[in-house]
């Protein structure tokens, strides 16, 4: 995987920023890591950025790269999911914006989507029930068109 670090630059210089202004310390480790979560720019598991981290930063080990992703989900500057496939995977939070996913079966590929029609039906169903919606998440399962093409094993 090719990253570019310049790509999402405010991105970590936001989180370093929020991080510092809630009095946590910043550190070269802590800041490099932020830098390339946000450069990737999609889902990762712990053990997917710790890789891409050791190809930039060799020196930092794997709990480094684990508790660095607690702490900015602790913080709120990056959620937490868990897919299908049972991994615990990280995005940065972008505030304000909700988006849903589709997740393919077959090679694990996330697409993010946002549909205004599908939040605007899902808040008539809460309305129509008395219910408060204070979180959701949307989720479809099913095959890319590249997984569509490959040959089903038997």
């Amino acid at each position: 995987m090719v990253i570019n670090i310049k790509l999402k630059s405010t991105s970590a210089e936001r989180v370093a920023s929020s991080l510092s202004g809630r009095g946590f310390k910043t550190t070269r480790q802590r800041d490099s890591i932020v830098r390339i979560f946000a450069a990737a720019g999609q889902h990762l598991s712990a053990e997917e950025l710790y890789e891409l981290v050791k190809k930039a930063e060799p020196g930092i080990g794997y709990a480094t790269v684990y508790r660095t992703l607690r702490l900015l989900s602790e913080s709120g500057l990056a959620h937490e999911s868990r897919f299908e496939d049972g991994f615990t995977r990280y995005e940065l939070s972008d505030s304000g914006s909700h988006h849903d996913h589709i997740i393919c079966t077959g090679c694990g590929q996330i697409i993010e989507f946002e549909n205004h029609e599908i939040e605007k039906i899902q808040q008539a169903i809460a309305r129509k029930h008395h219910f408060l919606v204070t979180n959701h998440k949307h989720e479809i399962y099913g095959l890319c068109s590249s997984c569509q093409r490959k040959p089903q094993k038997e």
